[in-house]
């Protein structure tokens, strides 16, 4: 959803500083972007896998919504 952050929407929720989780995905539409715990910055959008480790911000760029089709595997994710 435009305008959506991870810090401003989750982070109460979550109980976290950052998301603490591991994600890895396929992106189908709308561009996201985010920063990890360590500084390093990422962004993806249609057509990227996007795999996003422990530690990190995101947050939507732009107005369309982000479709991410996120892949779940036991060995990565908790």
């Amino acid at each position: 959803m435009p305008g959506w952050k991870w810090s401003n929407d989750m982070k109460t929720i979550a109980g976290t500083n950052s998301c603490q989780k591991h994600h890895i995905g396929y992106c189908l539409s709308g561009h996201m972007a985010g920063k990890l715990d360590n500084g390093d910055k990422w962004e993806f959008g249609p057509g990227d896998i996007a795999d996003i480790p422990p530690g990190h911000d995101g947050w939507v760029v732009g107005n369309e919504p982000v479709v991410l089709l996120e892949f779940r595997c036991p060995a990565v994710s908790k």
